[in-house]
């Protein structure tokens, strides 16, 4: 019985909003797909790139903004971040949709003669949808999200139980009051030292570094030169500089929507040696050769109380470079030692004790940034940036100790984290061993014998470098950290630095609302 008129109509309409819905959902798939292949592929770059170091530092790096990042770091996830997503998507698409857009690929391939069978439209969801759902597991996975969630779930009380307020407690300074030089040297670790002088390299690429420890107060996890344990919150730059400055991690809370963390003031509630220093007449300045917005680190140390911050910027209104001149991050760390040098002597002649911090950056990964003053002893790039770094910074602070303020300043050098060039530490490292961050102190006002075998953390460094300037502190605590001259045990030795990891990876209602927020 043929069909008539009316019929065949209603039939083509019915064909024509089930194409619709057909391609409706065709176009919901592909892009969940490219929306998946997008977050595998940025995980995978961001866990090749940085190495391990927890899903909080994403975290920050999403809700504090790009601005000021090394170019380089963009150009290469753009290599092997974007063009993989893109192609991947492109190639799946191709196969999977064929028989949808046939039509268009057709046009557009006229000359490629393929038999290609086209998938079941229920297969065809299927396929997709799992594959979507693996490829999401997988970049979650990569970079500790799990883990993240699990410890959202399970808050955290040490902040109640143990966190020291630094301005509740007594801080006693000497009558004469010490100035205080503090160098971050990018990702020094010790590591790089030899595996005879208790790192894990087969060579000592930090001969100058080695013997500086040697001489002067280095706080160890073993029996030979060491440094502090990495904790989760402090295995980045910015998470550095707070950790070692305030003795808490860097935590970014799970329900910030925005890229403003820090943006208008940073930790707000948390108090620092800065703001110690501060009470007590410092006054203090901060110098990076890259830009000092990143990650808004020059908001948080003005927020505590700095007064100047020098960086790439202030470097050419200064003289130090040309207008023009661009490397690396901003300046190598030729140029940033000169820096220092020539603001050093200003501060000194001030009628006030000074507080100079400064952080280094050529031995940034990946393969760190070679400059006229480095060596090609080594096959590989990043040691021949190592080795240079050691014999700029040891020649660094022999010139300050030539400088008649040098009688009365104590020196605190130390790496910020453990470098993120995981790529270097895989080809080369092939013992076990647990990576930590160096720690030297320099024309100390207080000295002791239990340097080593300790557990300890960055969090620690705030009330040790009080220590070092020839403070007494009330209860040796201030934060989470202790003070290594003293013999009170830090929280690391007397909770064991497993579970104390585990703590510093948990969420924390407390830290939110008082560190982050400033309510009390």
């Amino acid at each position: 019985m043929k069909k008539n008129k009316n019929e065949k109509t209603a039939e083509k309409k019915g064909r024509v909003v089930l194409n619709r819905k057909v391609n409706v959902v065709t176009v919901l798939l592909s892009v969940l797909m490219l929306f998946c292949f997008g977050l595998f592929f940025a995980a995978r770059w961001y866990f090749l790139t940085y190495g391990d170091i927890g899903f909080e530092s994403i975290m920050f790096t999403m809700l504090s903004g790009l601005n000021g990042v090394q170019s380089g770091l963009i150009s290469d996830y753009i290599v092997k971040g974007l063009i993989p997503t893109v192609l991947c998507w492109a190639v799946c698409s191709f196969f999977i949709f064929f028989e949808s857009d046939k039509k268009i690929v057709l046009k557009l391939f006229k000359k490629i003669k393929l038999r290609i069978y086209p998938f079941n439209r229920i297969v065809q969801c299927i396929l997709v949808v799992v594959l979507s759902v693996a490829l999401a597991v997988g970049g979650a996975h990569s970079v500790s999200l799990f883990e993240y969630i699990e410890y959202q779930r399970n808050p955290s009380k040490i902040y109640e139980e143990k966190y020291i307020d630094p301005m509740s407690v007594q801080v006693f300074f000497p009558e004469e009051k010490r100035n205080l030089i503090y160098i971050f040297v990018e990702s020094l670790e010790t590591t790089f030292l030899s595996t005879e002088h208790g790192g894990a390299s087969d060579k000592e690429l930090m001969p100058e570094l080695y013997n500086m420890a040697l001489q002067n107060v280095n706080f160890s996890t073993n029996d030979k030169v060491g440094g502090a344990y990495a904790v989760n919150g402090t295995t980045w730059t910015a998470g550095a500089l707070v950790s070692h400055t305030a003795g808490i991690p860097l935590k970014t809370p799970f329900g910030m929507a925005d890229n403003t963390y820090g943006a208008d003031s940073f930790l707000p509630g948390a108090n620092s040696i800065m703001d110690i220093l501060k009470a007590n007449g410092y006054y203090q300045t901060l110098m990076f050769g890259s830009d000092a917005t990143f990650a808004n680190r020059d908001v948080y140390y003005k927020t505590h109380g700095v007064d100047k911050v020098y960086d790439y910027f202030t470097a050419k209104s200064d003289g130090i470079i040309a207008e023009d001149y661009y490397a690396w991050w901003g300046m190598e760390d030729k140029y940033l030692f000169e820096y220092a040098k020539k603001e050093l002597p200003k501060l000194a002649v001030m009628d006030q004790p000074f507080a100079f911090n400064m952080l280094t950056v050529d031995t940034h990964h990946i393969g760190g940034y070679i400059c006229e003053y480095c060596k090609n002893d080594y096959s590989e790039q990043y040691e021949n940036v190592i080795s240079c770094q050691s014999r700029q910074v040891y020649e660094f602070v022999e010139w300050i100790k030539t400088q008649d303020f040098y009688e009365n300043t104590t020196i605190v050098v130390t790496g910020d984290h453990p470098t993120m060039d995981s790529g270097y530490i895989t080809r080369n490292i092939k013992i076990p061993y647990d990576r930590t961050v160096y720690d030297c102190f320099i024309n100390s006002a207080v000295t002791t014998e239990n340097i080593k075998n300790r557990a300890f953390t960055p969090m620690d460094m705030m009330p040790t470098t009080l220590a070092a300037l020839g403070c007494s502190i009330d209860g040796e605590r201030l934060g989470l950290g202790t003070n290594l001259f003293s013999t009170t045990p830090t929280l690391a030795e007397e909770m064991g630095i497993h579970e104390f990891r585990i703590e510093m990876s948990k969420a924390s209602d407390y830290y939110t609302k008082q560190f982050i927020y400033g309510i009390r």
